[in-house]
């Protein structure tokens, strides 16, 4: 597994990054493919529901984590 990388995304007009493992970047960008939707907008989404103390990484960790386990894969 290679090492986190650092993304850049922009929620609600505000640029910001977040550092994930490719393998999950991967996974998210599947998933926003899916949808269909940008991976701006489905970061939103994550962002806009998340817990005060929860990085908006770990949501999306998290968000994949979730997916996958409901769509049986």
């Amino acid at each position: 597994m290679a090492g986190p990388e650092k993304h850049s995304l922009t929620l609600r007009g505000h640029r910001t990054s977040v550092t994930l493992e490719p393998e999950f970047w991967q996974a998210f960008l599947e998933i926003a493919r899916g949808r269909p939707c940008s991976v701006n907008a489905l970061a939103s989404e994550i962002d806009e529901t998340r817990r005060p103390e929860e990085g908006l990484a770990s949501a999306i960790r998290v968000y994949c984590l979730q997916h996958f386990k409901q769509s049986g894969r």
